[in-house]
């Protein structure tokens, strides 16, 4: 039978197996006995075919030194049969019933770890191949091959060696080497944003705009948020340099850097207002970012992002209680668009809630926004935290919120983002 991509035919391979019995009947003379000696090679077959199992035990029955110890249908039994007999070798099909072959292999060698697994598939599969090969399987051969070179196999890997078919060895080949590729050319690509990345940490690369923060019905400005401009082309949103960044271990040192930017503009704010830079927890809790904002602490607004989930709230509230009895205040970004910055509220206990500009966005005209709008300003107001609207657009949305009591904002249609005149 034809190996390749064909399907496998259980009959032919029946065909197979019995011409292989009788070219070693009549070269021999006689019929092998089964290898019952204290040297025999211990083989389990797992296969959910019925006639492939009858045909390999009939092999094994005739040759020396190959002893059949247990026969399997499903990954389950397989593994079980493993558990009890220890077997040198396992023929395990790669498509069983109860998990797969490449369960059976991990589980077999894990409950006998000095069984050698043999794959047996019916057409070559590349991806499959290197599953099994990667669930610890030494061989790999595709069915309907000749009888004797099944047992050649498994004679091999017994020895310490690895069999694998010819189909098999040049699929390999091509699939390791488009592997490694894609391997190396993502390996290049992490070099080159890390590359990216330290050179904003440098500052070169980097640079910050500031947005209005106002009173809304006198529109005096009381406040600047600090905003990172990225230059890198293509052009990405600062969100996800500073996701990237915390993914190759250096978003404390970026966002350390562009904290340390906005600081040097301090000195042209005004001195009745007060600037707000954006820290996530993990550098909120170092001692570089607490050196940086220190001697500043009366006039910084700490504004606690959402780059990396909180795992600690009781160590994060210690880290900037020094801070906080200093004059720093905190702020939370974001507040209503989900149960994270609600979270960051109740345990953080800031100064200042921010109202997510999802909220903001057509608050005039969609009635549960103002409803929720009118909540946390409420509770706002019982916790005697200021409350701040993000993303105002349009002068409808502004007199909203002033109806609803809120009474500083940021957004395009008071101020755009820029740099400090």
């Amino acid at each position: 039978m034809a190996v390749g991509t064909s399907p496998y035919d259980a009959a032919d391979a029946y065909a197979d197996v019995v011409a292989h019995m009788a070219r070693t009947r009549a070269a021999d003379g006689r019929a092998s006995t089964a290898g019952a000696a204290d040297d025999a090679i211990r083989v389990l077959i797992a296969d959910d075919e019925p006639e492939l199992r009858i045909a390999l035990a009939d092999l094994l029955e005739h040759e020396d030194r190959l002893t059949l110890i247990g026969s399997a249908g499903d990954a389950t039994e397989a593994i079980q049969i493993a558990v009890e007999e220890r077997p040198d070798v396992a023929l395990v099909d790669v498509k069983m019933p109860e998990g797969g072959g490449a369960h059976a292999a991990r589980e077999i060698i894990r409950v006998s770890p000095d069984t050698r697994v043999i794959a047996l598939s019916a057409f070559e599969d590349r991806p499959t191949v290197l599953e099994m090969l990667r669930a610890g399987a030494v061989g790999y051969l595709v069915k309907g091959m000749a009888g004797d070179e099944i047992v050649g196999s498994i004679r091999k890997v017994v020895a310490g060696g690895a069999s694998l078919s010819s189909e098999v060895i040049a699929g390999i080949v091509q699939e390791l080497t488009f592997q490694l590729q894609r391997e190396d050319a993502q390996r290049r690509t992490l070099d080159a944003r890390r590359t990216e990345i330290q050179r904003f940490v440098g500052g070169e690369g980097l640079s910050m705009v500031f947005q209005p923060i106002v009173e809304l019905e006198s529109r005096v400005t009381v406040g600047y948020e600090a905003l990172a401009r990225f230059l890198s082309f293509p052009l990405r949103p600062p969100d996800e340099w500073f996701a990237e960044a915390v993914a190759l271990e250096l978003g404390v040192a970026l966002e350390a850097s562009a904290i340390e930017q906005a600081l040097r503009e301090l000195p042209n704010i005004p001195d009745d207002a007060y600037l707000a830079v954006n820290c996530s927890q993990r550098a909120a809790e170092t001692a570089e970012i607490a050196e940086l904002l220190d001697p500043h602490a009366p006039r910084i607004v700490l504004e606690i992002t959402e780059h990396e989930a909180v795992e600690d709230y009781d160590g994060l509230v210690a880290a900037l209680q020094p801070l906080r009895d200093r004059g720093l205040r905190v702020a939370i970004d974001d507040a209503g668009a989900g149960f994270a910055s609600l979270q960051h509220t109740l345990r953080i206990a800031p100064d200042i809630v921010k109202l997510d500009l999802s909220i903001t966005r057509d608050i005039d005209r969609e009635r549960a926004k103002r409803a929720l709008a009118t909540a946390l300003t409420s509770f706002a107001d019982e916790m005697s935290m200021t409350m701040i609207a993000e993303g105002i657009e349009t002068a409808e949305e502004l007199e909203a919120l002033m109806e609803l009591g809120i009474r500083f904002g940021q957004g395009f249609f008071l101020a755009e983002p820029g740099p400090l005149d």
